[in-house]
Order: C-alpha cells, then sequence, then structure tokens
C-alpha cells in the first residue's frame, strides 16, 4: 500500500524529482515544495502520513525547529529527515526534535522508500552508513563533544574574546577599534584571525557559532575582569 506523503526541500528541483520518483513507484504526493519558511505550517495543513524533511545544515541553529513544531500539531505524522551526513549530536539533534528517521540525501530512491515504509510503521529509521560513522566519530573524536565551547575558547587570545564579544554585540570595526582603544586597521586584523580560528566566513555566522555553543556566554565572563585598554594606559 502506497504511502501519502510530503516532500520538503529548500531546493524545488530535488523535491520534485524525489517526489516524482516516489509517485512511479505507488505512492501518493499530496505536496513538493521547497518554502523559505512556513514548511511546518504546510505539513499540518495537509497532514501526510509521512513527512519527508530535507536540510543542508543539520548542525545549524533551528535546524529541527520545524520537526518539533510538527510533531506537536501533528503527532501522527512521521518525519523522515534527508540530509548530509552530520556528526553523531546532529543526528541525536533530529531524533530529539521527534524524527522517525536521518536518511542521507543521495541515498538511492530504494533506501528513501524502505525508511518511508519503516516510519510509517512507527519504527526508527537510520541508514546502516550513518550509524557506522557516528560510530567511528563517537569512538575516535576529534575534539571532547561536551564542551564545544570550551574548545574554541582556547583557541583565542584575551583580545580576541574581546573582539568576539564586540562582534556579537554588533559593533563594526570602527566602534571595536574605539571601543578598545586600537587602529581600525588592527581591529579588522583581530576580526579576521577570529574568524579564522572559529573556521567561519562571516561575523554573522561567528556570532551564531557563539551563542550556539555557550562561546558567547563563557567569552563575556572570560572578558569581565579585563581593564579597558584606556585604563591600562593610565598606569
Amino acid at each position: 500500500m502506497g504511502v501519502r506523503l510530503m516532500v520538503v526541500d529548500d531546493h524545488r528541483l530535488l523535491a520534485e524529482a524525489l517526489a516524482s520518483a516516489l509517485k512511479l513507484r505507488g505512492h501518493r504526493v499530496l505536496a513538493a515544495a521547497a518554502p523559505a519558511a512556513g514548511a511546518a505550517d504546510l505539513v499540518v495543513s495537509r497532514a501526510p502520513e509521512v513527512c519527508l524533511l530535507g536540510t543542508a545544515g543539520p548542525a545549524e541553529p533551528g535546524a529541527f525547529d520545524p520537526v518539533v513544531k510538527i510533531k506537536r500539531e501533528r503527532p501522527q505524522v512521521a518525519v523522515v529527515v534527508l540530509g548530509p551526513v552530520p556528526s553523531p549530536r546532529g543526528i541525536a539533534a533530529a531524533f530529539a526534535a521527534g524524527a522517525s528517521g536521518y536518511v542521507r540525501h543521495d541515498e538511492r530512491i530504494e533506501g528513501v522508500e524502505r525508511a518511508m515504509m519503516k516510519a510509517r510503521a512507527g519504527e526508527a529509521v537510520v541508514a546502516p552508513a550513518l550509524l557506522q560513522g557516528a560510530f567511528a566519530e563517537l569512538l575516535n573524536p576529534v575534539a571532547q563533544p561536551d564542551d564545544e565551547g570550551q574548545r574554541l575558547l582556547r583557541l583565542l587570545t584575551p583580545r580576541e574574546i574581546e573582539v568576539l564579544v564586540r562582534v556579537a554585540e554588533g559593533e563594526d570595526t570602527r566602534l571595536i577599534a574605539a571601543g578598545m582603544g586600537i587602529a581600525p586597521s588592527t581591529a579588522r586584523t583581530h576580526v579576521q584571525r577570529v574568524l579564522m580560528k572559529l573556521g567561519v566566513g562571516s561575523r554573522l555566522e561567528a556570532a551564531a557559532l557563539a551563542a550556539r555553543t555557550g562561546l558567547l556566554d563563557r567569552a563575556t565572563t572570560a572578558t569581565a575582569p579585563i581593564a579597558p585598554v584606556s585604563r591600562l594606559h593610565e598606569r
């Protein structure tokens, strides 16, 4: 018996291609959509048996908020996340939000179909390759997974920590320079070093990473006892 489902993905072509393939296999696709927002509302209004929810960034803040809302308002809908290979915590976050499964976005159509059927039957679904990768990372962690914020904080100098706090507060280069009593070119160099050490490409990403990992709270505490540069010059 075919599954009544919806396919939601940020990439419309991928959503439509997957929907077409599943229709050919006898499933009833209620909608194939690529909403910038409102994915959860769309699923709640259509109430499919299964929702295939694509995500490009399982580690991003709020990546699984749609899952939380769907399960809160339509608990009978089984949500299967389609995404890249995440960290073990990425898989855990999907299930913690209420997902019934996590499948790689490049999984063959047969694998996606099996995941749908199992999810509809109330089973938890994780592709074997994902489980293998998760166990490998847990057994051989690159860094301590329980305190990412502390690990990142150790990468920064006290001056860079202060710069990060100011970046998170929305200060531009001019304000950072004025607040720290340094030249704008020096402030710009500090910002670039912070971005490089955190492995991000923009100030917004740095602020988001700091907030998500608890680094911002730790950084604020770390900078609390630091005297302003102007006072240091007075001594």
